[in-house]
């Protein structure tokens, strides 16, 4: 059993920068591919990145590319999201996601999820 539990959320301005992560715990092989998505109220969750946790290939939503960069260590068995340039509509509940996912955009694939972490970003 693959268990997530996500930190490091939080109030920042616009403009500003914060780091997820997400400690797992749990067989490799249930978790080869490591997601985020997040979920804004009234709105279904998307897609923001993934990271194959063997070999780290990393992909990210369009909304997201070239501000946020995910990372993971595996010493550390823990999953980063770094987040910079941080806009209004990043605000959101993050969650952390694993599984062996066909597609990586498609959170019905994901086997495990964390419950969550709050972002919010103030203008």
């Amino acid at each position: 059993q693959v268990q997530l539990v996500e930190s490091g959320g939080g109030l920042v301005q616009v403009g500003g920068s914060l780091r997820l992560s997400c400690s797992v715990s749990g067989p490799t092989f249930s978790r080869q591919v490591m997601g985020w998505f997040r979920q804004a109220p009234g709105k279904e969750r998307e897609y923001v990145a993934a990271i194959t946790w063997s070999v780290g290939s990393t992909h990210y939503s369009d909304s997201v590319k070239g501000r946020f960069t995910i990372s993971r260590d595996i010493a550390k068995n823990t999953v980063y999201l770094q987040m910079n340039s941080l806009k209004p509509e990043d605000t959101a509940v993050y969650y952390c996601a694993a599984g062996t996912p066909t597609s990586v955009l498609d959170t019905s694939l994901y086997d495990f999820w964390g419950r969550g972490t709050q972002v919010t970003v103030s203008s």
